[in-house]
């Protein structure tokens, strides 16, 4: 019955939010959730009228679920029909505990219901019904409470829990999970009631490879139960500010630990000595910790460390030449320290960077010349340095550059022509007042550009015509007010688009409504601060696939957009105003 469903249950390090700076945000809002939620999308599709076809089962499973009133159980159903419809029900928001109810004893393995409305310990028995096949839950954000963990007690199969959010598990609910000895994944995000004491029911979790006590604030003393979890792989305690240095002595004997994330926690210099002995690990964030340039001295001795996250730390140009002893790394966040072009010197021989965050540092044009040798260079971030146009020519030969940031800089328009060699680029942002549409201009041989960034930038009607070089782009900004009309002609040609934000231009009226109107592709589209009323609103009807509409600051009300969403709009979830 396999593969219909199969899918990674559990995910591995993420490498994306890794290059962004290890940024990781969640907001505990239906719409939020929805809008970029991992459900199978292959029935709604259908429903969207996508051009390609369907398969059998998928029509029938779409049946199914449009007449959902009419069965009373699924169990004699091959378990990837059921989960099937499972999922879609979830995803269309049309589960609920009578329709629930269809679906015990099925064998589901996979039970997504984070965020769902409605899910509390009465949905418990239903879904323990699954027995051994039942192999991951998501509970993020319910209602379900210890007692009704107390139902699982028979799913000894399990491999991931998900508890992100759920205010009414304490310790007890810990105690519950206690058997489970087949976890490998387990996620405890924002518990405000977990405390060190309950973490003892983790030491029996032999087989956990990752978990997650991200913005648990009562856990300190508690990593001591995990000294016997011997195959732990990755460990988040983010913004955990009781965690100390007396706890990361437990972690000293976490052989195989290869992410650890105790941002904005109060370790200091002295706790990271007791990391020195993980010599497998390849992640380490400590964004926001009281660090020094001292602690490099303890971290020179992890041989492979590939990601490190020393943003928002004490950093200071005194030490830092021990960042020259991180040979492997590939990611490195230095953003808002008191460091200067001094660190520069030393990462020129790191020739395995590919993502370096310098930014709000001291940064000035000469120091960019020990950057020209680091060709595995993809994303680069100098927002709000001293870099000007004189420096941009050491980035010349960075072949592999895929992403720059220069917003906030004194870049001007001339120093933009030494950048039309970087042929990789394909994200740039320029948010500044100085750069204008001579710059655009300068910028045209970066047919690749897939993300331009011109907030904050000059740029007229004139220089919008420019755009029409960058056929690839699906991201494109550009809120700095000087654009009327006449100017969003030249953008409805970049049908490639998803994202588009137009934003302070306070003379666009109804006519760049139609103008976009062609853009099907949009996903989110902002044009507050701008005359367009409501009577425009009829020329997004064409935009089916419009997720998010800001209009703040217009003659547009909320019930107006509400009333497209249900008449033209069905996948819009984020609308301003509202």
């Amino acid at each position: 019955m396999g593969g219909a469903c199969s899918r990674k249950r559990v995910q591995q390090i993420d490498e994306d939010n890794l290059h962004r700076g290890f940024s990781g945000r969640y907001c505990k809002s239906g719409s939020s959730k929805w809008l970029g939620n991992s459900f199978s999308r292959s029935l709604s599709d259908v429903k969207q009228g996508i051009r390609e076809s369907p398969s059998l089962m998928v029509l029938c499973t779409s049946k199914i679920c449009e007449e959902i009133s009419r069965y009373g159980s699924f169990s004699m159903m091959p378990r990837d029909i059921s989960q099937l419809i499972f999922d879609e029900l979830v995803y269309s928001q049309r589960l609920n505990n009578v329709i629930l109810e269809a679906f015990r004893d099925c064998a589901l393995q996979d039970l997504n219901l984070g965020e769902y409305p409605g899910f509390n310990d009465s949905w418990m028995d239903v879904i323990a019904s699954q027995g051994s096949s039942l192999l991951t839950v998501d509970f993020t954000g319910s209602d379900v409470t210890d007692a009704g963990l107390s139902h699982l007690r028979d799913c000894k199969s399990l491999q991931a829990l998900n508890f992100n959010y759920c205010d009414h598990i304490s310790d007890q609910g810990l105690e519950r999970i206690t058997g489970f000895s087949k976890l490998t994944t387990l996620s405890f995000r924002r518990n405000n009631i977990i405390t060190a004491q309950g973490m003892s029911a983790l030491s029996g979790l032999v087989n956990l490879v990752r978990l997650d006590l991200e913005r648990c604030p009562k856990i300190h003393g508690g990593l001591l139960h995990l000294k016997g979890l011997t195959k732990l792989e990755s460990l988040n305690i983010n913004c955990c500010n009781c965690i100390t240095d007396a706890d990361m002595k437990p972690l000293q004997g976490l052989a195989n630990l290869k992410g650890l994330q105790i941002s904005s926690s109060k370790v200091t210099d002295y706790g990271v000595t007791f990391l020195k002995a993980l010599h497998n690990l390849q992640l380490l964030n400590m964004e926001g910790c009281p660090v020094t340039t001292a602690c490099l001295e303890s971290l020179s001795a992890l041989g492979a460390l590939l990601y490190l996250n020393l943003s928002r730390c004490n950093l200071t140009d005194d030490g830092c030449d021990k960042f020259s002893r991180l040979q492997n790394l590939k990611v490195l966040n230095l953003g808002f320290n008191e460091i200067s072009d001094c660190i520069l010197v030393y990462l020129k021989g790191v020739t395995n960077l590919e993502s370096l965050n310098l930014d709000s540092c001291r940064i000035r044009d000469d120091g960019l010349v020990n950057l020209a040798g680091l060709n595995r260079l993809k994303c680069l971030e100098l927002s709000d340095t001293e870099v000007g146009s004189s420096g941009l020519r050491h980035l010349s030969g960075l072949s592999n550059l895929g992403s720059l940031n220069l917003s906030f800089t004194i870049v001007t328009d001339g120093g933009l022509r030494k950048l039309s060699g970087l042929s990789s680029l394909k994200s740039l942002n320029l948010d500044a007042r100085q750069i204008t549409d001579t710059g655009l201009a300068a910028l045209t041989s970066l047919t690749g550009l897939t993300h331009l960034d011109l907030f904050g930038a000059r740029i007229t009607d004139s220089g919008t015509k420019y755009l029409k070089c960058f056929k690839n782009l699906r991201s494109l900004e550009i809120c700095g007010g000087w654009l009327t009309d006449a100017g969003v002609k030249n953008i409805k040609d970049l049908t490639s688009l998803t994202l588009l934000n137009l934003s302070q231009n306070s003379h666009l009226t109804d006519r760049s409504m139609e103008a976009v109107s062609g853009l099907t592709k949009l996903v989110s589209l902002n044009v507050s601060n701008s005359r367009v009323t409501s009577a425009g609103l009829k020329h997004l009807k064409s935009l089916k696939n419009l997720k998010s509409l800001t209009l703040e600051s217009c003659k547009v009300t909320a019930s107006d957009i509400k009333k497209l969403q249900s008449t033209d709009l069905p996948n819009l979830v984020n609308f301003r105003p509202e």
